[in-house]
């Protein structure tokens, strides 16, 4: 279990400067399009607020634990959205927090279609707490008493460092389908304190809505994403009945099956909407072994804008 553990750490930390997948994962993905494609801000006629908790690869030893919040809305008179998206992430003595602003610019491009261009600034923290020291292990399994792990990349003890971050993203929806591309970290920032470098990710997002009977919507998910060093794919199928209940599953590459199920209120007033929902990861890698699987938990709330009534002009003859 303890080499385990520091293999988990150092693959956050890495033995120089830190390259590869950082971004926080989530199973119920198709919920959270805003933190990773800034385009999709103000995509909802609504103001919507979206709560996403994770607890990655339960009874590990310093399992990641990520909460994310997702803030948007649109601006009619300007044709535009924004958004704000804050998430927090813990693995094991590590703890990374960002927080980011989006715009968003809609562009009406037939029918009901629209394209959102978005840009997103924000910075990125990571921080070391005070007593986190990284041992090296003998042959046997055990922690070599007060003996570093003789890597002077990997800092010792109490570290943080901040870091600018800037995003752009092109969302192109309507009713039916959703279709996303974007770049997040485009600067790549440098957490040197902690010879931690932000890697330049690209993400790729879809999906579309398959109206089986009256009461039965079939919705496949696909969202890729890759540093260019390494390839992450999620694939999901979602079914939707009588625009209340949800069930699906979701497929992580090389990782993991995760079943999903939802609920969704109305409420009379037709005004707002209430989400929940639940996934469980089943993992498919080595890491089976040691973890009993993820948990997911979404919640979701958003109020419809009511659209302010057309001026109109009364003109009587008896004042022309």
């Amino acid at each position: 279990m303890k080499k385990i553990y520091l293999l988990l750490i150092v693959a956050s930390l890495g033995s120089a400067s830190l390259f590869g997948q950082q971004d926080p994962q989530f199973t119920q993905f198709m919920y959270d399009r805003l933190s990773i494609n800034p385009g999709s801000a103000g995509s909802q006629d609504a103001l919507c607020a979206t709560l996403l908790g994770r607890q990655q690869w339960s009874g590990f030893t310093g399992q990641p634990n990520t909460a994310l919040l997702n803030l948007s809305g649109p601006i009619e008179s300007i044709k535009s959205g924004v958004g704000l998206s804050v998430y927090l992430d813990e693995i094991g003595p590590q703890t990374t927090t960002s927080a980011r602003l989006s715009y968003a610019y809609h562009i009406k491009v037939g029918g009901a279609t629209k394209l959102g261009l978005g840009v997103s600034l924000g910075l990125i923290s990571s921080s070391l707490n005070y007593d986190w020291i990284a041992y090296d292990f003998n042959s046997n399994g055990n922690a070599g008493i007060g003996t570093g792990i003789g890597d002077d990349g990997i800092p010792i003890g109490d570290q943080a460092a901040t870091t600018f971050d800037a995003s752009f993203g092109a969302y192109l929806y309507n009713p039916k389908y959703y279709v996303g591309a974007s770049v997040v970290h485009l600067n790549e920032g440098d957490l040197s304190e902690m010879n931690i470098q932000v890697a330049r990710h690209l993400y790729f997002m879809a999906g579309y809505n398959f109206e089986l009977t009256p009461k039965l919507v079939l919705t496949p998910h696909v969202l890729a994403k890759t540093d260019l060093a390494s390839t992450q794919l999620d694939v999901n199928a979602t079914v939707m009945y009588a625009n209340t209940f949800w069930f699906g599953v979701s497929y992580r590459l090389e990782d993991a099956i995760a079943p999903m199920a939802g609920y969704q209120y109305e409420f009379p007033s037709g005004k707002s909407t209430l989400r929940i929902g639940y996934s469980y990861d089943y993992t498919t890698s080595e890491l089976n072994n040691y973890s009993t699987g993820s948990h997911e938990l979404m919640l979701s709330y958003c109020l419809k804008l009511a659209k302010p009534l057309p001026k109109r002009v009364y003109k009587n003859p008896r004042f022309l």
